[in-house]
């Protein structure tokens, strides 16, 4: 299926979820059986990445250091003296140890920084003149600039390094990143190339859902209202084009295809404008690992959980709970304690007990030095004081709200493990010897994951195939293939917290969904969270007989969420739609 041209900001590092989608898909047998050629394309940061393209793989052609091992120099120099770029192209290797795949997609990356401003102010000109975009407004944004840049530039090196192949080359921009390249490729007007939006979430809607008290409750439901009375995100939350994200995403209709990752993201593209709901959206779930666990692994990994928790807290829990996620507003971590208190009393009168471990950070990795200190001096990470090395921004509001929480409690202690990694060298001496991080999914009864903003989420599911019960909010994209995976029958390892659904029976007006804020939200969230928090009681399971029925039934609707069902079911299909596209 020709060439496909991956666009994005982690063509060289995994840094988040597009990361995490390139690594699912390129390590997928069925992608591999398909894609004749795949290249990742994305800016070069720094002179430093040149250096990690060689660790990782290797370096073909480079404008800075002179290396051109395949004799691309006088080809390649015409590009960079007409752009005034510099370019490294090589390999990157990619491989998934479970599945035994390895891969070594071609990586193009270029610092288009200097970009000769004649083709610079062409190109802004064109992208004003077709599609009506100002980039005078966003001059002050690096980011803008960076894509913008990149395109004219990335366009030609395309043709050049593809100048040979009869197939189909598609340019699939993941995000806005790769939108400037997507219509330069329009303007050219060359149906060789084919271009898709690839929607890991929709730019427009997250600082809005983030940005007001009343979250998603408010969001979703004016949206649904507001679409259902025919008007678009513009009409209901003001003007949008101060947003460079925006000013692109707003353009992806004209793509040759739409790919979203989750049900609410096609829904949220159609609230962006008109023209969205006249062309085709097409669901490309993300996929997750999908492993058949025995009970005996189950149990070692999570009998290492509980003598963690013993070391720290003297006891050893009857049930460990987990998140594992981002510490940011979208994550609504505050949700997982509003389980907790009602789960709390279930536990206490069922002579039960529990841990939630919280592994999230707003930095990166603390030094294994800092944390032994910590852990001797005060006890870490059950006690936490404020200031790096420990609790940094966010994380020390967040921290007050364990603390209350754990102050109350009489069954569930909560953790919170504000460090990057799960093992003794970067946790400390307390973790038991041979602990590593799939103890921490395989060990896990629940994981929690209740945003208020969540495209798909990965993360929340990806305990599933190991029997645990997944805890997360109807907003999450997963949500639809959880479901279509489970089929007719359904799952119990699954349990969807609704924060959207109002009192039966009341009808609002659009603007009283509007003005939902925090006391509504308080309201359904302490309601919605009771429920949850006794379906969880209720499905975790107390037998050898009820964890190996567990294990089985998350496997099997694991096993239909892999990254070759995506491959072959979602993303193929959406390529052949682009290609066939008159």
């Amino acid at each position: 299926m020709g060439t496909v041209i991956h666009v994005t900001h982690e063509a060289l590092h995994k840094i988040g979820g597009i990361g995490a989608v390139l690594q699912g898909l390129l390590t997928s047998r069925r992608y591999q059986e398909a894609v004749g050629r795949t290249l990742l394309l994305g800016p070069l940061f720094s002179l430093k990445d040149e250096e990690a393209m060689e660790r990782n793989g290797e370096v073909i052609y480079s404008s800075i250091t002179c290396v051109d091992r395949r004799g691309m120099r006088t080809q390649m120099a015409q590009i960079e003296d007409r752009y005034n770029i510099n370019i490294v192209y090589g390999i990157r290797n990619f491989s998934d140890r479970d599945t035994g795949i390895t891969t070594h997609p071609e990586i193009l990356l270029i610092d288009a920084s200097s970009l000769t401003p004649r083709v610079e102010h062409n190109f802004k000109h064109n992208l004003y003149r077709v599609f009506g975009i100002q980039s005078d407004r966003y001059e002050a944004s690096g980011d803008y600039q960076q894509y913008v840049r990149l395109a004219e530039p990335a366009y030609a090196l395309l043709q050049l390094l593809t100048h040979d192949e009869e197939g189909t080359r598609f340019i699939i921009s993941h995000e806005y990143m790769g939108m400037p390249l997507a219509l330069k490729a329009i303007l050219a007007g060359d149906r060789r190339f084919r271009s898709v939006f690839y929607a890991h979430e929709v730019a427009t809607m997250r600082p809005i859902v983030e940005g007001h008290i009343g979250h998603d409750t408010r969001f979703y439901n004016a949206m649904e209202r507001a679409m259902e009375e025919g008007k678009y995100v513009q009409d209901v939350f003001g003007d949008q084009s101060h947003f460079y994200k925006h000013a692109l995403v707003e353009q992806a209709w004209r793509c040759d295809n739409l790919f979203a990752v989750g049900d609410y993201v096609v829904k949220e593209l159609r609230f962006m404008g008109k023209a969205f709901g006249e062309v085709p959206v097409d669901l490309v779930y993300n996929g997750i690992p999908a492993f058949r666990l025995s009970l005996d692994e189950k149990r070692t990994a999570k009998r290492k959980l509980q003598q963690y928790a013993e070391v720290l807290l003297g006891y050893p829990p009857d049930f460990i709970l987990t998140h594992v996620t981002r510490l940011v507003p979208s994550k609504a971590l505050w949700r997982d304690l509003r389980v907790l208190e009602h789960l709390d009393g279930m536990f206490h009168r069922a002579g039960e007990k529990g841990v939630l471990f919280i592994l999230s950070t707003l930095v990166g990795p603390r030094s294994p030095e800092d944390i032994l200190r910590m852990e001797r001096e005060y006890g870490w990470p059950v006690f936490h004081r404020a200031g790096y090395p420990d609790l940094v921004g966010y994380e020390a509001e967040f921290n007050v709200g364990v603390d209350a929480f754990n102050a109350r409690a009489e069954a569930i202690r909560v953790v919170y493990v504000n460090q990057f990694g799960w093992d003794r060298r970067v946790c400390g001496e307390r973790m038991p010897e041979g602990m590593g991080f799939m103890d921490l999914r395989k060990g896990a009864d629940v994981e929690f994951g209740q945003s208020i903003y969540e495209p798909f989420g990965i993360a929340q599911v990806e305990p599933l195939s190991f029997g645990a019960i997944c805890v997360v909010s109807n907003v999450c994209g997963c949500v639809g293939f959880v479901n279509k995976a489970a089929g007719e029958k359904g799952t119990d390892r699954a349990i969807v917290a609704d924060y959207t659904r109002l009192l039966r029976g009341v009808d609002l007006s659009l603007d009283e969904l509007l003005s939902i804020g925090q006391q509504v939200r308080d309201e359904i969230e302490s309601r919605n969270s009771l429920e949850v928090a006794e379906q969880v009681f209720r499905r975790l399971p107390r037998s050898s007989k009820d964890l190996e029925k567990a294990l089985a039934e998350g496997y099997r609707v694991g096993k239909g969420m892999s990254w070759d069902v995506v491959v072959e079911d979602y993303f193929l299909p959406g390529l052949r739609k682009a290609e066939e596209k008159a």
